[in-house]
């Protein structure tokens, strides 16, 4: 079994920000999977794919307890944690860039810092997704739940694009397929 996760904060005034590209992922996997992630479930809207033993989910908590969700996700299904991706933004990273890893710290992401704790361990994989770093000097909380300027959307919709594909090989190939091909992978403007 493998489940995606998306982190995001749940609502239409959050929709579009930075900080919910993570369920943009999963919102492209559902539709190249056609699989519907509506099922409310675990603090989270799940999505199951048939036969291939893959859960979608976009916890509903807001991203600094998503935690509790995945956590709940986790108890519920019992995947090993190497078959869990959580799929997350990162200021730290350029807007395109593309960052896999098996484990780690939170690298002061809040809502990596809330599963950390939930489940006790930094050992399971994540995949960070370069929003880019305001142009001023913005306060951080501000910038990540803003939307996307409008001159950035083509290379957003092709890095939601690519980090699905990344996702894709995390599911039928594994975490180290994913990182072999799409680590550091970067949209060229």
């Amino acid at each position: 079994m493998k489940i995606i996760i998306g982190l995001g904060n749940p609502g239409k005034e959050y929709a579009n920000n930075r900080h919910n590209i993570g369920f943009k992922v999963i919102d492209c996997l559902a539709r190249r999977l056609r699989v519907k992630v509506d099922k409310a479930a675990c603090g989270c809207l799940l999505g199951e794919k048939k036969g291939r033993s893959l859960i979608l989910a976009k916890p509903m908590t807001f991203m600094n307890a998503s935690g509790g969700a995945v956590e709940s996700v986790v108890d519920g299904y019992g995947p090993e944690r190497k078959d869990i991706l959580i799929i997350c933004d990162d200021f730290n990273l350029a807007l395109g860039k593309l960052r896999i890893r098996r484990g780690g710290s939170s690298g002061g992401h809040n809502g990596i810092e809330s599963i950390i704790n939930a489940l006790s361990s930094e050992r399971f994989p994540r995949m960070r997704i370069g929003i880019g770093m305001p142009q001023t000097d913005m306060d951080m909380a501000d910038y990540v739940l803003e939307d996307f300027e409008k001159s950035e959307e083509e290379k957003v919709e092709k890095m939601i694009k690519t980090a699905c594909d990344a996702a894709g090989m995390f599911i039928y190939r594994g975490i180290v397929a994913a990182m072999d091909k799409y680590n550091n992978f970067g949209i060229e403007p």
